[in-house]
């Protein structure tokens, strides 16, 4: 079995060397040589990341460095190395690793073990899944993915948490079909998922590794909801036959 871990990074220079380091080490010892692959997908940095990520992979065989000229949101940067990857196991985190790397056997012991065709990270289930939140950032986070769940119909719990794992099959069969290159990827993701009648497993994630939030929590939140109507509708009219 092969491991792909898929990471999206936008001007990420502070941390993006630490981040290949500790991953490569991390995966180096739960798999055998050739036996995982790690993508770090640029969405068009302007700042010096991917020259970093260059030098601290010439010698990775088992990590490369794709991405494209212009930025496009994470959405796109996600797509683009989910398509990509070769692993019969697809992960996706983000470069600060909020959810750190130890996570990362959990997500796959649980797929290779279960009848799920995708595994996702819920911070509602963990008990200390908002450690550290703000009061605000907390209640406007729970309020939101309630809205969420009510307007779309959407079952899981946490849509936005930051990891999930898919079969490469199920990466491929989605994710050719995600149109949405923004924050509002996962919803669209998951909609899909649940239009396909898909098999998704929820697991407990909480964030460790904490840094200054780039969300904008109110004007972020409505932008969402915007997207989310378009998505609602889109999904609604999907078919894999058309």
């Amino acid at each position: 079995m092969k491991f792909s871990l898929v990471i999206p990074m936008y001007n990420e220079s502070a941390i993006v060397a630490q981040t290949i380091k500790t991953v490569y080490n991390s995966l180096s010892a739960q798999f055998a040589e050739g036996e995982f692959e790690v993508l770090m997908v640029d969405d068009g940095s302007i700042d010096d990341t991917v020259t970093i990520a260059n030098e601290v992979t010439s010698s990775l065989s088992e990590v490369c460095v794709l991405g494209y000229p212009q930025n496009a949101g994470k959405g796109a940067a996600v797509k683009h190395g989910m398509l990509a990857a070769v692993g019969e196991i697809v992960l996706f985190s983000d470069c600060d690793l909020a959810y750190g790397h130890e996570i990362f056997a959990a997500f796959t012991d649980k797929l290779t073990f279960s009848d799920a065709d995708i595994v996702i990270g819920s911070r509602k289930l963990d008990e200390k899944g908002y450690e550290d939140y703000t009061f605000l950032r907390k209640v406007m986070s729970h309020t939101f993915l309630r809205l969420i769940r009510r307007y779309t119909g959407l079952k899981y719990s946490d849509s936005q948490c930051g990891i999930k794992c898919f079969r490469r099959e199920t990466a491929q069969r989605i994710f050719a079909h995600v149109e949405t290159n923004g924050w509002a990827f996962d919803l669209e993701a998951l909609l899909l998922a649940q239009k396909m009648r898909l098999n998704v497993a929820e697991l407990p994630a909480r964030i460790i590794n904490h840094r200054e939030s780039r969300v904008r929590p109110v004007r972020d939140a409505i932008n969402m909801l915007k997207s989310a109507r378009i998505i609602k509708k889109r999904v609604r009219n999907f078919s894999e036959n058309t």
